[in-house]
């Protein structure tokens, strides 16, 4: 397995420009052709899936056997007069506003509130959770991942589903609060021809933590079923 780290995220250098969609993925087909990578999985998560589905988008599938999109922004977030069951402008405004002002303070509440559903009742999240997403978040360069907002709110994915052409796994919580069931992970399973949709039950946004053993297993079986 390979993993890297977005542009300006985690442990990678914070550069001032890039921060974007077309940067994000040129940065992933960097890494897949100096390891001379070949029969792929792309696995991305929340902005994640906005990275490989540009990267397929803009570079193809030639070094791609299968793709995985968990809880992620495309095919289009924001509400624009083609796509009225986005989410308004002032919802990302508001997360801009709040990184500006005390981001700090703005990932603990995403923590504590809809990142992990710990805002439902009966919700079970724990405070080591909350506190590595918030760990995560800061760990970030503030420029970056400010200009990220845009990049996943904003940006148009709907011509990349469309040049999909491998086995697709699409996952999603239907009580997402972050990256709704109906405008992400439904939307994107009805245009990828041949995708496969799973459906998590009164999940949240961050089902990589709070599913984990779920999605491990059914990640695990779509590689296998490739494999066979």
């Amino acid at each position: 397995m390979v993993a890297h780290d977005r542009r300006g995220h985690g442990r990678s250098d914070q550069t001032w420009t890039g921060n974007e969609m077309d940067t994000y993925a040129a940065d992933l087909a960097a890494v897949i052709e100096a390891l001379d990578l070949r029969d792929v999985t792309l696995i991305g998560f929340s902005t994640g899936g906005g990275e490989i589905s540009r990267y397929i988008g803009n570079y193809g599938t030639a070094r791609v056997a299968q793709a995985v999109l968990v809880s992620s922004v495309p095919p289009l977030m924001l509400q624009t007069e083609d796509n009225p069951g986005g989410l308004p402008i002032s919802v990302f405004d508001g997360i801009r506003e709040g990184s500006l002002k005390d981001r700090g303070q703005l990932y603990q509440d995403f923590a504590a509130g809809p990142f992990f559903g710990a805002n439902r009742p009966g919700a079970q999240v724990s405070q080591g959770m909350k506190d590595s997403f918030w760990l995560q978040g800061m760990s970030g360069g503030h420029h970056n991942t400010y200009e990220s907002i845009a990049a996943f709110s904003a940006t148009d994915f709907r011509g990349d589903l469309a040049k999909f052409d491998v086995p697709t796994l699409v996952i999603h919580g239907d009580d997402d609060q972050v990256v709704p069931f109906e405008v992400g992970g439904k939307a994107s399973a009805a245009l990828i021809k041949g995708a496969e949709l799973k459906v998590y039950a009164g999940a949240p946004h961050g089902i990589t933590d709070t599913h984990k053993e779920q999605l491990g297993q059914d990640l695990l079986d779509f590689l296998n079923s490739y494999a066979a």
